[in-house]
């Protein structure tokens, strides 16, 4: 399901921004998704339960598939899915965890391999070892 950002009939012609209703709302001042000219931005996503619970603490298996869980949300919130997936960009705090996350992304998108980086960085919001960030190609 798909909410429309508060305020959006200021946005300019073509701007759409959207919030999953499965997922808790955004904390800080931006949407889970905008589209525009067929283009789907997705915000980085962490693992956080849709009731708003960060699992920190959880093992990194539980907190990548909860946040794959997220952008699968956020991805449909925009009306398309992870087959359209174009770019996806991946932070974590452990590049140790690499090789696992990689595993679990390749079982979560299968054959399907839009371009993707990743990023090793200090720390993450809540503390998370892991957040996703994505572009996908609007759904037709």
């Amino acid at each position: 399901m798909t909410t429309t950002t508060p305020g959006s009939s200021a946005l300019p012609t073509g701007i759409q921004l959207r919030n999953s209703t499965d997922l808790v709302p955004p904390r800080g001042h931006y949407a889970h998704t905008a589209t525009h000219a067929g283009v789907v931005y997705v915000s980085g996503q962490l693992p956080v339960t849709p009731q708003g619970v960060a699992i920190a603490d959880a093992p990194f298996a539980v907190q990548a598939r909860q946040t794959l869980d997220n952008l699968d949300n956020c991805l449909a919130a925009a009306g398309t899915s992870r087959d359209r997936l174009l770019a996806v960009t991946v932070y974590v705090s452990d590049m140790a965890d690499w090789p696992e996350f990689d595993a679990l992304y390749a079982e979560w998108i299968g054959a399907h391999r839009p371009s993707r980086a990743v990023a090793g960085v200090s720390s993450l919001h809540y503390g998370a070892a892991v957040e996703v960030q994505a572009v996908a190609a609007a759904g037709t």
